[in-house]
């Protein structure tokens, strides 16, 4: 009988948990973390740092109750292939970058073909930096995008200059990291024929008459936007 009492006062308190015991802890929602790689057009010369790309993509986000954290950004104005490679390094050893991101995105090129470079020139160079970006992607080729060379020759700062040749160049290097890009199964934006639209709408354009605006900026951050939210 004492027995059968202690089985019964066993159960009932069994029965009778606290709904903290019982009920499992709620996870912290997940970060997202994002890598932007390039030159100018990616550190947003003549436009304030929240309206680069990469800054506005981030607020994108987060506007849509994704935990997104700030664009974590290794550009300069002026960069080449190979000075973006070293750029990373020294990136990394100021500040270590994260073994691994949700999003990285590419965009690089245009100084290569300022300085006269050529496309046989970027194209190996182009490659090992898209194999870095998919290695900070977590080796996820999908997680990564490229974004492709603006057309400089259509702004005020090309006056002068042959800018039939300029646009022919910039095609040709485009041609290049595109093949590339889609051999690696990565997703390609064209952005260049948005770019073109600045011959005809200075609203496009910084006050320097060859960066893009915010205006313009958006609309790359708003692609971007649409193809990370798919990643989700």
């Amino acid at each position: 009988m004492r027995l059968l009492l202690y089985l019964l006062v066993f159960v009932t308190s069994s029965c009778h948990k606290p709904i903290s015991e019982s009920m499992p802890a709620p996870t912290a929602p997940k970060k997202y973390h994002y890598l932007a790689l390039g030159d100018s057009y990616t550190i947003g010369e003549m436009v304030a740092p929240p309206d680069n790309f990469p800054s506005q993509l981030s607020a994108l986000m987060s506007n849509d109750t994704v935990d997104f954290q700030p664009a974590r950004i290794i550009a300069k104005t002026g960069w080449t292939t190979d000075e973006l490679e070293a750029g990373i390094i020294a990136a990394d050893q100021q500040q270590p970058l994260r073994s691994s991101y949700d999003f990285v995105t590419l965009l690089i090129g245009v100084n290569n073909q300022y300085r006269g470079r050529t496309v046989d020139n970027y194209k190996p160079e182009f490659e090992e930096l898209l194999n870095k970006a998919i290695r900070y992607a977590g080796n996820k080729a999908d997680h990564v995008a490229v974004l492709s060379i603006p057309d400089w020759g259509v702004t005020p700062f090309a006056n002068g200059r042959d800018r039939a040749q300029i646009a022919a160049e910039i095609d040709a290097y485009n041609a290049a990291n595109k093949q590339i890009t889609q051999l690696y199964n990565v997703h390609y934006i064209d952005i260049t024929p948005w770019t073109r639209e600045a011959a005809n709408d200075l609203s496009l354009l910084a006050a320097d008459g060859l960066h893009p605006s915010a205006k313009e900026y958006k609309r790359w951050a708003e692609a971007l936007k649409q193809f990370f939210k798919t990643k989700l």
